[in-house]
């Protein structure tokens, strides 16, 4: 079983004033290479805590996180900013795109960080953008583009490291139930190309597209159920 993910006993405590806030109270995770999984809860459930957490964007109080072998919990913020870049693809509901910058140089992006050429950048920024269907909107800039072909371009930019998630918060979330349910069979290939995909939303018409849902209740997992 290949591991990408494995997580034990994380906790997370926020400092409020003079009180500490519980918010994850001793998670257990496995996740598989190729796994698809919705991450559910109402709020106030952790999801988006937990979300954080996997995303290497926040380090647990107490507890392990292993990120293919590597502990991620106690890493500095610089070493943690090095395995986002490599490891995990973002995908967020509001797209964050640089508005003054063309689709090609958005998806590019995550390569500069990563030391690419940029004969190197152009040439994977064009296949993943011609993977998601932009193949005519690579010079268009944010607002020539719908909010379906913007979530695209963030797509784009998640896949063009090679990571080893994909991690997305609520992708449909600022979309028309059309452009959404285009965005999810985006999602549906992505997997299907052999990618390990982790979406977060409250939509259970989203959380379908999963071959797994996980559901968080007051910081526990309080099911974890295959459905494919």
């Amino acid at each position: 079983m290949d591991l990408v993910i494995k997580i034990r006993d994380i906790k997370r405590d926020f400092q409020l004033g003079q009180e500490v806030v519980k918010v994850l109270k001793g998670i257990d995770l496995d996740i598989v290479k190729g796994d698809y999984v919705a991450l559910m809860g109402p709020s106030g459930s952790g999801k988006s805590t937990l979300m954080n957490l996997l995303g290497c964007l926040d380090t647990p109080t107490s507890g392990s996180y292993l990120l293919n072998d590597q502990d991620v919990s106690s890493m500095s913020d610089d070493e943690l900013a090095e395995i986002r870049n490599k490891e995990i693809g973002f995908v967020f509901q509001t797209f964050n795109l640089l508005p003054r910058t063309t689709a090609l140089e958005n998806v590019a992006l995550p390569m500069i960080y990563a030391g690419a050429s940029k004969s190197v950048r152009t040439k994977r920024a064009e296949e993943v953008l011609t993977d998601v269907g932009l193949e005519d909107r690579m010079d268009h800039k944010p607002n020539q583009l719908s909010g379906g072909q913007r979530q695209r371009v963030a797509v784009g930019r998640a896949l063009v490291n090679h990571p080893s998630i994909i991690l997305a918060d609520e992708p449909t979330g600022n979309l028309d139930s059309k452009t959404g349910v285009e965005i999810m069979k985006l999602f549906d290939d992505i997997h299907a190309a052999g990618n390990t995909v982790i979406i977060v939303t409250h939509e259970e018409e989203i959380a379908e597209h999963a071959h797994r849902v996980i559901r968080l209740r007051d910081g526990m997992i309080e099911s974890d159920v295959r459905n494919k």
